[in-house]
């Protein structure tokens, strides 16, 4: 059984979640990806940005007026209920503007510092996955219901399918893609999927052994990170600490030590 709060805070982050979702979706024009060069389709998708964050602000603050905000497009609420809600309305922001379908909306419940509910809405997939401390991870789908999620099965290093995501600026992109080149041949092969939140919650249903990425904030992470450890998978940052935004990691048991022990030696924690 879940605490009965966790249980409310999950639901009402699945409703922002779905709402913000169907605001994107539904409000992208269907030519924004036509001039992506120039600067009025960039300004089209901050105010869609903004205005999900709004949406789902505006929604949790009705219910629960005295719970605090951390949110990628400013939100900044320090709250005295003891919970904070830590938002990125638009996770995978390129991609969005591109009309590439991996982008997603993660909204992670926190009290007292700890997370405990985070769900993660990918509305051109047609998945959502959630989770709750200690209650496991589940997504809602095509299919009927809702599924349990569970990691892969450990794989050896080299047959290990592994996601990363890079920097814009140009100095830290030659850097992480030395990093990358020097993974790649140890690996089966790395993926790029350009949401962190995605990425998170592919290892946790199983379509990666990994994932690692330098430069994350915790609105990227708070909701994805949850629901791979509620799906077994392990998730931290350098060797004994948590993810951060040195560097942030989640895989299968049997790869994450590995994995993790590769981007240390290979300088991935720094530009």
């Amino acid at each position: 059984m879940t605490d009965p709060l966790h249980q409310e805070l999950l639901a009402l982050a699945q409703e922002a979640a779905h709402k913000a979702g169907a605001l994107l979706r539904d409000g992208r024009p269907a030519d924004l990806a036509v001039a992506a060069t120039k600067s009025s389709p960039i300004d089209v998708v901050t105010e869609m940005d903004i205005a999900a964050e709004k949406l789902i602000t505006d929604l949790i603050s009705e219910q629960r007026p005295d719970d605090g905000f951390l949110g990628e497009e400013g939100a900044s609420v320090v709250g005295t209920s003891g919970v904070r809600w830590v938002i990125d309305p638009l996770d995978g922001t390129v991609n969005y503007l591109y009309g590439l379908p991996t982008w997603s909306v993660s909204i992670a419940a926190e009290l007292h510092g700890e997370t405990v509910a985070g769900v993660v809405a990918v509305p051109m997939r047609g998945e959502t996955f959630h989770a709750v401390l200690g209650g496991g991870a589940w997504a809602t789908g095509a299919w009927e219901g809702e599924r349990g999620l569970a990691c892969r099965p450990t794989a050896p290093l080299e047959q290990a399918l592994v996601s990363t995501g890079f920097n814009y600026v140009t100095e830290v992109r030659a850097h992480q893609a030395d990093v990358a080149q020097k993974l790649i041949p140890l690996l089966r092969d790395i993926r790029r999927g350009g949401s962190a939140a995605v990425d998170l919650c592919d290892v946790a249903s199983g379509r990666l052994d990994g994932y690692y990425e330098r430069g994350l904030n915790p609105w990227d992470l708070a909701a994805g990170d949850l629901i791979a450890r509620e799906a077994g998978a392990l998730t931290g940052g350098r060797l004994g600490e948590r993810p951060a935004r040195d560097l942030a990691i989640a895989a299968t048991p049997g790869v994450f030590e590995p994995l993790q022990r590769l981007l240390e030696d290979f300088g991935a924690w720094h530009d």
